[in-house]
């Protein structure tokens, strides 16, 4: 069984986790993974790079889309002629894009069955633009598969109408993502506690909320903190500039960078007014670090089962005092013992595999039955 998965985004984690599910593919038995991804996307230009069996040259700007897209005529019957030679029984989404378009339409030709993994159902302010949420709608309404990573994401797409009569609809978690072997656990570096907020720096993410429970911390002086990620300016991270302890790198954080800078941290915090999943937490779990994260969303669910989570309610109040009390702990931490993920790629792909056999998707063979984790 030969499975496609493409993912044309350059940077972030869309081309990781084609990677991840690709090679993952490989893993299970009398199954082949098959990736696609932008030749100059970050994963291929790394000290590493995936084998990859079908890329396709990016884009630069709105011009260079357009451009792109008025080369359809040629690019698609590039594409079917690809996928003829590759012959995938089932090609997976791993994240929408705005090309997609272009490989919809050679699967269309090539009656390739699909499956399409949903991350968030509803834009965060700041984040998806307009024109990806439809084109999101767009392949959800054609996929034979629809996978979400979480009953949240679940429930949104069922509220906005999009999972039709006869469509498949599947719940597999995020497993846990690795940037590098396990570090130390947290504390063991003796100095103050280091909270880590990682990633994108959008106003649903709760900057403002993270600065005023600092404020409100009743031993900021023993705290380190560090906000790391790209983003727009914005009154909360002048104000956490400004607190002593703080700093905050706003910048793209390249990916042979982000497995230090996880491991520099004794806890990671997620204040986040809104939420589908989070990578950092994945990312997190991975590394057994401590979770701070507000209960909403999907993070309830992601937390489950994760031992060094603290979740508190989306408020600042609520965030001083679970770093009052992580502080309080620290002295009587002992780090669990080191134990195998619970939930890996390989066994995500699996389920995918189990699902898309379940949903009828061509001449799929179905794979041996992963149960997900209960967290």
């Amino acid at each position: 069984m030969n499975v496609l998965v493409w993912q044309w985004g350059r940077r972030g984690g869309g081309p990781r986790i084609a990677v991840e599910v690709a090679e993952a593919m490989n893993l299970l038995p009398g199954v082949r993974g098959l990736l696609s991804l932008s030749d100059r996307a970050e994963v291929m230009t790394g000290p590493s790079p995936p084998a990859c069996d079908l890329p396709v040259a990016p884009y630069g700007g709105m011009a260079g889309f357009l451009w792109r897209l008025a080369l359809a005529p040629v690019t698609i019957p590039w594409l079917v002629r690809r996928l003829r030679a590759l012959r995938p029984d089932l090609a997976v989404c791993a994240m929408a894009g705005p090309l997609d378009l272009l490989i919809l339409a050679a699967l269309r030709l090539r009656r390739i069955p699909l499956a399409v993994i949903v991350h968030d159902a509803d834009p965060h302010p700041g984040d998806i633009l307009p024109v990806m949420v439809r084109l999101q709608r767009l392949i959800v309404r054609q996929a034979d598969l629809i996978v979400t990573l979480s009953v949240h994401v679940a429930d949104r797409l069922r509220a906005q109408g999009l999972i039709g009569p006869g469509a498949k609809l599947a719940v597999i978690p995020h497993p846990p993502r690795h940037f590098g072997p396990p570090p130390p656990p947290p504390f063991a570096h003796g100095g103050n506690m280091r909270l880590l907020f990682f990633g994108r720096l959008l106003p649903y993410k709760g900057l403002d909320l993270l600065a005023e429970a600092l404020r409100l911390t009743a031993a900021p002086s023993r705290l380190d903190v560090r906000i790391v990620g790209s983003g727009p300016e914005s009154p909360a991270l002048a104000a956490l500039r400004d607190m002593p302890g703080v700093t905050v790198e706003n910048r793209w954080v390249a990916e042979h960078e982000i497995g230090a800078i996880i491991a520099w941290s004794d806890a990671l915090v997620l204040p986040y007014r809104e939420a589908s999943q989070s990578g950092a937490a994945a990312a997190a779990i991975a590394a057994r670090r401590f979770v701070v994260a507000t209960r909403v969303g999907g993070l309830i669910e992601q937390m489950q089962g994760h031992e060094l989570a603290r979740l508190c309610a989306p408020d600042a109040q609520s965030l001083a005092a679970a770093f009052q009390s992580l502080l309080a702990e620290r002295a009587t931490f002992v780090a669990p013992s080191p134990k195998p993920d619970d939930w890996s790629w390989q066994d995500f792909a699996a389920a995918l595999l189990a699902h898309a056999a379940g949903a009828g998707a061509g001449t799929l063979q179905q794979p041996a039955t992963v149960a997900a984790p209960t967290r």
